[in-house]
C-alpha cells in the first residue's frame, strides 16, 4: 500500500553496509531525504546518486540528511567503488524487500520494460560519460523493482511522496531545495 503525506514515516533501525547502525529514531529533528533505487548497476539510479551527490553538501548545510535504499546484497554494494563513495550517506542493503514494502514500493514488469525500451540505450551512455556503474544484475536482484523518494520532515512526518512512472522519473531537486528551505 503506498504511503501519502502527512503519515508518519515507517521507522526502522538498520545496519548501513558500513556497519553503522541507523536508527530512524535520531532524525526526528531533521528533515530526511529517503530513495529507494534498484539494483547496484541500475544506470538510471546511479545517475540519479551521482545527480543527488553533488548537491549533499548544500543541502546538508541547509539541514537535509540522506537515506539511500538498494535492492542489492550488501556484498554487492561493497564490490563497487561507486557504492563505496557515497558515504558519509547511509546506504542500506535490503534484498528481501521488507523496507521497499514497507515504504509501500510496487513493483512493475510493465513500468521497467517501458523504461528500457524507450530510454536504456541513452541512460547507459549517459552512465558511462559520467563513470556511473552499469552492469548486469547479480543474483536476488529483480527486473521490475521501481523507485521512489521520500522527503521527511520534524517529527518523521511524511511531507512529499515520489513513486516512479519510469525508471528515470524522480523528484526534481528545486522540489527537494523547495522543501528544504521552508520553515
Amino acid at each position: 500500500m503506498k504511503l501519502i503525506q502527512s503519515l508518519s514515516a515507517p521507522v526502522f533501525r538498520l545496519k548501513d553496509i558500513y556497519g553503522r547502525m541507523i536508527d530512524l529514531e535520531e532524525y526526528k529533528d531533521k528533515k530526511v531525504f529517503i530513495g529507494f533505487f534498484r539494483h547496484a548497476g541500475c544506470p538510471f539510479c546511479n545517475i540519479r546518486v551521482h545527480k543527488l551527490l553533488k548537491v549533499r553538501e548544500e543541502l546538508l548545510e541547509k539541514g537535509l540528511e540522506m537515506i539511500f535504499f538498494f535492492e542489492s546484497p550488501e556484498n554487492v554494494l561493497l564490490q563497487s567503488i561507486f557504492h563505496k563513495e557515497i558515504s558519509p550517506i547511509p546506504l542500506i542493503s535490503d534484498p528481501e524487500k521488507r523496507w521497499y514494502s514497507a515504504y509501500g514500493l510496487e513493483p512493475s514488469t510493465y513500468k521497467a520494460t517501458m523504461s528500457h525500451i524507450s530510454s536504456f540505450v541513452q541512460t547507459a551512455f549517459k552512465a558511462s560519460s559520467l563513470g556511473v556503474p552499469l552492469h548486469a544484475m547479480a543474483e536476488g536482484e529483480a527486473f521490475n523493482t521501481m523507485p521512489a523518494e521520500f522527503l521527511l520532515s520534524e517529527g518523521l512526518i511524511i511531507e512529499q511522496v515520489h513513486y516512479s512512472e519510469r525508471l528515470n522519473d524522480r523528484m526534481s531537486v528545486e522540489k527537494i531545495r523547495a522543501f528544504v528551505e521552508k520553515k
